[in-house]
């Protein structure tokens, strides 16, 4: 009998392919979301540290041009932060985006699997039939045979 192929195997390497390639994104998406909600971390402790100092400055001596520059640090920092928040939430698009396309990958993928073991199931029913059917013959052949000696006899 003749070998099992299967006749869409170069469609199933492919799909392999895209699903790898999907997991990369993915992989690229959750690492550029942990850099950017570490930014953002450092940000806020930014802004806790300015808060902590003004809050010092007020029960010392009075600064009024440090109290104006951590004051102006800390709008600073709150603008920063929402813009990094931003950032984040893009990031986060990005990374269920990433998510989507890797779930949909793994389906085709997936897929194509079953659509091979289901043809591979098929060829091993059609070797076992054509297997069952030379044995059917050759039993055939040898009964013959014996019928005829005997008639010969």
């Amino acid at each position: 009998m003749k070998k099992f192929r299967y006749r869409m195997e170069s469609i199933l390497k492919i799909k392999i392919k895209l699903e790898d390639q999907a997991k990369l994104v993915y992989a690229n998406a959750l690492a550029n979301l942990k850099k950017e909600e570490e930014k953002l971390e450092i940000l806020k402790q930014k802004k806790t540290f300015y808060e902590d100092e003004q809050r010092k400055l007020c029960t010392s001596r009075l600064n009024i041009i440090k109290m104006k520059q951590l004051s102006e640090a800390i709008n600073i920092m709150n603008e920063r932060i929402e813009n990094q928040i931003a950032v984040v939430k893009a990031a986060k698009k990005r990374l269920e985006t990433a998510r989507a396309r890797l779930n949909e990958a793994m389906v085709e993928r997936k897929t194509q699997e079953k659509l091979k073991e289901k043809a591979w199931q098929e060829y091993m029913m059609e070797y076992e039939a054509e297997e069952q059917k030379e044995i059917d013959e050759h039993n055939s052949f040898i009964y013959g045979s014996v019928l005829l000696h005997e008639e010969d006899r």
